[in-house]
């Protein structure tokens, strides 16, 4: 499955956004967010993400009249700008790609919970090396600022470790891959279908994965605050056209793979292992992810914890209001249908 990952933005990118949109004023492929034009919502490569073109390939835009144009981005990153500086209404991105751009005033809602990764990122290592702890002067690779970086931060200091205790390489996942099947690496922070390659021919094994942090990387459905301000209808008929196409996939696997397989590029096995690493949200788990409670199961907590972790290596600001990332009222009005 063709994929560059899900990064939490970087105060560089963040500095390009702002500046697109000072000098630009937000471009026209985006709606007006009080016209009928099509929404448009960007994807990028992740197994949770493809459920977007079930929903559009099946017709359940359509049946439930909204006009939604899909925007791909193999590049993950780029549809993070392309948010920001309005050129789509709304993308598929991570709680914690959210944060950053929100700490620099840029109006976002999360209004849905497509999935969590679930195992989906992980810490792949030699075999002999039997802990986190035996991490320590060890060389271990991952893409500077991405979501496994953060996973990779978040088990070392679990275990009172920081990324000082490693002998870190930043990679991209196409590099850190390979470069941990070749033994250039004793462990390597990766995602599907490179962890279980790696795996495999590396004769490597899980270390530490995203099951070890339940709800540490959500996956979210975020638009600009505008547009859910002015269109909610059409956010609500989106947000019912999700949920109609998982109960689909739920009596319709093997169609609906192959759908998906196809879109990523991916045979419908390969395809299946991504979605064997994460967790898609029903209605009734996406209203109990944005409700309040101490753990990482409460996206509002998941935020206050994630923005506080990220601060201390300077990649956000200071965020006041968590409250104003997150509008579940769409998500408790499809639980109740």
């Amino acid at each position: 499955m063709k994929r560059t990952k899900r990064t939490t933005v970087t105060l560089l990118l963040l500095a390009a956004m702002l500046t697109a949109l000072t000098g630009c004023g937000g471009s026209k492929e985006a709606s007006s967010g009080a016209d009928d034009s099509p929404i448009t919502i960007a994807l990028s490569p992740w197994p949770g993400w493809f459920f977007w073109y079930l929903v559009d390939e099946k017709g359940f835009f359509e049946k439930h009249d909204v006009k939604v144009d899909l925007k791909w981005f193999p590049v993950y990153s780029d549809s993070l700008q392309a948010l920001s500086t309005g050129k789509v209404d709304a993308n598929s991105q991570t709680l914690s790609d959210t944060l950053a751009p929100a700490s620099k005033g840029i109006g976002l809602k999360a209004v849905l919970v497509n999935d969590n990764s679930y195992g989906g990122d992980a810490i792949v290592s030699k075999s002999n090396i039997g802990s986190i702890a035996e991490l320590k002067g060890k060389t271990v690779a991952t893409e500077l600022g991405t979501v496994d970086h953060l996973l990779l931060l978040t088990a070392l200091d679990q275990n009172g470790m920081s990324e000082n205790d490693v002998n870190y390489v930043n990679m991209t996942v196409n590099d850190a891959g390979p470069a941990f099947i070749s033994g250039k690496t004793d462990a390597s922070v990766l995602w599907e279908p490179f962890q279980t390659k790696a795996v495999k021919e590396g004769k490597g094994k899980v270390l530490f994965s995203s099951k070890d942090t339940p709800g540490l990387i959500p996956d979210l459905l975020v638009f600009r605050d505008e547009v859910v301000k002015n269109r909610p209808d059409d956010i609500q008929k989106i947000v019912d056209a999700w949920f109609e196409a998982l109960n689909y996939f739920k009596s319709h696997q093997d169609e609906a793979i192959k759908l998906m397989a196809e879109k990523a590029e991916t045979t419908p096995e390969d395809f299946k292992l991504g979605l064997d690493s994460i967790k898609l949200f029903t209605p009734s788990d996406n209203v109990e992810a944005f409700g309040k409670r101490d753990d990482y199961t409460s996206l509002p907590y998941t935020a206050q914890k994630t923005a506080d972790f990220l601060k201390k290596l300077d990649m956000v600001d200071e965020i006041k209001d968590f409250d104003v990332l997150f509008d579940s009222r769409f998500v408790e009005k499809a639980a109740k249908e």
